[in-house]
């Protein structure tokens, strides 16, 4: 996807909105989705900044559960039937 009118928190919110459930994308994903390669941290701080968002289903480059809200991630991703163990999402290649 190109960037959604160039503005880059509407973009991410969009292309976040656009997983379905069970999807998972990394921050680095997101941000090159969007036209913005390397912008990884700026889709951490839309998400941050966001309500409404399914921010669960965004992880980081490793699969790390976004920190302090491990429990509360783990629940929204299992109840998508994904697999979390060790504080990690086990992407599907």
């Amino acid at each position: 996807m190109a960037r959604a009118g160039g503005d880059f928190a509407e973009a991410v919110e969009a292309a976040v909105r656009a997983l379905g459930p069970g999807e998972i994308a990394t921050y680095g994903e997101i941000a090159e989705e969007v036209g913005y390669p390397g912008a990884a941290r700026g889709v951490g701080r839309v998400l941050a900044g966001s309500e409404g968002l399914p921010w669960w289903r965004v992880v980081a480059a490793d699969g790390r559960l976004v920190p302090g809200l491990e429990e509360r991630h783990t629940r929204h991703l299992r109840a998508e039937g994904v697999e979390v163990a060790g504080g990690r999402v086990k992407r599907r290649r």
